[in-house]
């Protein structure tokens, strides 16, 4: 049994390597398998669901790696998994998911089922905490997979703080809202977070302009 459980080790740290991440290897096995990378969504899930690279792992649920079409044109990206998201395993949940569906079905035209749905950070941070810079180097290397297999069209943020951790970008949030932003070879916009929405209702028409910024786009 335990020289079973340290094969499935080893062959979840190759896959991390193969995605990017970086560790110390003193092992001498045959990676011919192991350390491949992963072809798909599918794969990138597994990988995501047995991931302990940081402390979320232990405060989590379970991770939410997506949600959606795998060949969506439209990727939304938000930063966190909420509470309510990690309790229910559901990404539509909440007054601030059954926002997000109304944009996507009544401005978009498109279904849940139409588009992808993904975190930026795949675990529910510590006591509701902004996730720390090293949560986000852990996963970050799964959000960037996960949109090379995807290849939308349009990748959209929710919020400054995914659009900045996403973009590696700090300049001021205002000054791109809504705009179409070259992100690798994708076009990227920026929109106000539900939640922000919500607190702040007069965003909402500004927020419809962005909407149909990005059904241009699709």
């Amino acid at each position: 049994m335990d020289s079973f459980q340290n094969l499935i080790l080893l062959q979840n740290l190759y896959r991390l390597k193969a995605l990017g991440f970086e560790y110390s290897d003193s092992f001498s096995v045959n990676q011919k398998s192991s350390n491949e990378k992963p072809h798909n969504l599918d794969e990138i899930k597994r990988d995501i669901s047995t991931c302990h690279l940081c402390d979320l792992s232990k405060s989590r649920s379970q991770s939410m790696s997506g949600y959606g079409n795998p060949n969506a044109d439209v990727m939304i990206i938000d930063y966190t998994v909420s509470l309510s998201e990690d309790s229910t395993n559901s990404y539509y949940c909440g007054r601030s998911g059954e926002m997000l569906k109304s944009m996507i079905e009544n401005v978009l035209g498109l279904k849940i089922e139409d588009i992808y749905f993904t975190h930026a950070v795949k675990c529910k941070p510590l006591n509701s905490n902004t996730p720390s810079s090293s949560e986000w180097d852990s996963c970050k290397n799964y959000l960037f997979s996960q949109i090379e297999f995807v290849k939308p069209k349009v990748v959209v943020t929710l919020g400054k703080e995914a659009y900045a951790k996403v973009t590696a970008e700090n300049e001021n949030f205002q000054s791109v809202r809504g705009h179409v932003v070259s992100f690798k070879d994708y076009k990227l916009i920026p929109i106000y977070h539900p939640n922000h929405l919500l607190r702040n209702p007069d965003d909402k028409k500004v927020t419809f302009n962005d909407l149909k910024t990005i059904k241009s786009c699709i």
